[in-house]
């Protein structure tokens, strides 16, 4: 456990030492796929002095690109392998078919909550959402949620 831990701090340290690009690529990861926080790195480099406009503005970017690598994993990709090799059940990945059944790309607005986001991007995928007003709706719910996160840090830091 130890290691782990010492690994994810290692990992913090170098995107925080890209700076912006770290942020994007810590992004990118988050919004793959890849469980990962963005947010501890932006928040971090935030208070470390960076503009937290731009924080927001390459977090956004590079969490919707990778918010759109699972829209083309899903576009792509049959249900079978999306189960197999991202271990996303047949039962959510119908579930979450039922739900965003006439609700179209806009939908992609939840792709920014934690857990089912990533599902609901495949799904959209699966589904042959609007790729343009998906990656919209997509980029508008991440700013939002990074636009929050940022706020609720400045304030929160300046408790103390």
């Amino acid at each position: 456990m130890k290691q782990i831990t010492l690994s994810m701090e290692s990992l913090l340290e170098f995107f925080m030492d890209w700076g912006y690009v770290g942020i994007f690529l810590s992004a990118f990861l988050a919004g793959s796929v890849v469980p990962f926080s963005s947010e501890l790195v932006m928040v971090a480099l935030a208070q470390a002095g960076l503009s937290p406009l731009w924080c927001v503005v390459w977090a956004t970017a590079g969490n919707t690109l990778g918010g759109v690598t699972c829209y083309y994993i899903g576009r792509l990709g049959k249900t079978e392998w999306i189960e197999r090799y991202l271990r996303i059940s047949h039962e959510r990945i119908e579930k979450t078919k039922a739900f965003l059944r006439g609700r179209g790309a806009v939908m992609a607005l939840f792709v920014a909550l934690p857990y089912v986001g990533d599902a609901i991007a495949v799904v959209l995928g699966l589904m042959r959402s609007n790729v343009w007003i998906t990656t919209l709706s997509m980029m508008v719910g991440k700013a939002v949620r990074y636009i929050a996160v940022i706020y609720a840090a400045e304030g929160i830091a300046s408790l103390f």
